[in-house]
């Protein structure tokens, strides 16, 4: 057998499952639409799923439709060590946002079977459900209910604009699992990302060492004035919704640079009713992403909001409802799990640079409950959430070379208690 230091993953393999998957629901300009719990989303995961069983996993699927692929171990008595991410995308995504985690951990599982490894913990892929929150709001629900800092009665009623509800669609496409939440211990979980930015491109990195991820605050805004018709209605007396909404896209705009340069806003929809061209808005939804490194900083880019939308709806006399749907702290992962992504991008000669994590990711919810940290690798541009997202095979196999030796060595840790021989249910 090949020392540790020597092994690789089959990056051909890893590349071939990753432009397969994405022939479910590809678009016209080369990437994918599978919104999540739709029917393309059933197809990823049913192939997925028949992929880890195919490499001798025993599959379950949860109550969120989170789904667990696990290779047995030496001491299945154990806590597995986890990787994965999500399989559902932007409505205009690419090819390797999410899916690229989930299929780099079935690539782990499929090279320990290559060279008969046994580790001492069992390994597990995953899924998580929604981690978009493109089709239902708020983003990372299934490894959130995971984690418990959502309820699983609040994660099966979100809805979309149709108002459908994950519960029903999880019904619907046959993922509504049995598998009850909070019950899977997980030694520690690892996930692999594209980086979404342009930083490691630009520098010549082919690792990111991922060392924390960036705080987020979502909100949901409503500004109500009064439709009317666009001729007749003179200028100073108008409540025009959609001209106190460009305000507000501004005012967003200038609070994210007050906070530069690691603070950022962004107004990412726009709903404009009647939305007739010859009749003035009454109303308006939008919705603001506020991001930074920075707990203290996000708190007052919060009050600033709250603050300027009142002003501009009084200004125009506007109705204002500014709801915040969606929160987490600046996360910082666990040293030791980062500690074993740099060995093993040292080990293996890969050039690295620490790096923060600008996107939330299903690892973040998983910090809550086990250790955690992620590897990033480049994307071209740094484009993603986009039609032409890229990435080059030797970083997709880069990254997978380093997941796999992080993996091998946390499945190969023993608690004191083992060591004895003893045998006992531990973490």
């Amino acid at each position: 057998m090949a020392a540790t230091e020597q092994l690789r993953i089959n990056g051909d393999r890893l590349w071939a499952s990753l432009m397969e998957m994405a022939k479910i629901g590809a678009t016209p300009k080369g990437g994918v639409c599978r919104l999540t719990l739709t029917d393309l989303d059933k197809q990823g995961r049913d192939l997925f799923v028949r992929w880890c069983e195919e490499a001798g996993c025993t599959v379950k699927v949860d109550q969120m439709g989170n789904i667990f692929a696990r290779r047995p171990g030496r001491n299945n008595h154990l806590a597995p060590v986890g990787t994965g991410s999500h399989l559902d995308s932007q409505p205009t995504g690419g090819r390797f946002d999410g899916v690229y985690g989930v299929l780099a951990g079935l690539e782990v599982i499929r090279t320990l079977n290559d060279h008969g490894i046994e580790t001492e913990r069992p390994v597990e892929a995953s899924v998580w459900t929604n981690e978009e929150g493109s089709r239902f709001a708020p983003a990372m629900v299934g490894s959130g209910v995971y984690a418990g800092v959502f309820s699983l009665d609040y994660g099966h009623s979100r809805t979309d604009q149709e108002g459908k509800t994950i519960g029903e669609e999880l019904k619907r496409i046959g993922y509504l699992g049995s598998e009850p939440m909070g019950n899977r211990p997980v030694h520690a979980f690892f996930e692999t990302h594209i980086e979404q930015g342009p930083i490691l491109e630009h520098e010549g990195q082919t690792i990111g060492v991922v060392t924390d991820a960036q705080g987020q605050r979502w909100y949901e805004l409503v500004l109500t004035g009064q439709d009317s018709h666009a001729g007749p209605t003179p200028m100073p007396v108008r409540k025009d919704a959609l001209l106190g909404a460009a305000k507000v896209i501004q005012l967003v705009n200038e609070i994210a640079l007050k906070h530069a340069p690691l603070a950022v806003g962004t107004v990412g929809m726009l709903n404009v009713y009647p939305n007739s061209r010859n009749v003035i808005p009454g109303k308006v939804f939008l919705t603001v992403d506020f991001r930074c490194p920075d707990n203290d900083e996000l708190l007052k880019m919060d009050a600033e909001l709250k603050a300027g939308v009142a002003a501009i709806a009084a200004e125009g006399r506007l109705e204002h409802d500014l709801k915040q749907i969606f929160q987490y702290d600046c996360v910082h992962f666990d040293e030791s799990c980062v500690e074993m992504v740099r060995a093993g991008a040292r080990r293996l000669g890969y050039t690295t640079r620490e790096i923060v994590s600008g996107a939330g990711h299903d690892a973040c919810y998983m910090s809550k409950v086990t250790p955690t940290a992620m590897v990033f690798v480049p994307c071209i541009g740094g484009i993603s959430h986009n039609e032409i997202e890229d990435a080059k095979p030797e970083w997709i196999e880069a990254g997978g070379n380093v997941l796999f030796q992080a993996m091998l060595a946390k499945a190969n840790e023993l608690p004191e208690v083992f060591k004895s021989n003893e045998t006992v249910a531990v973490a």
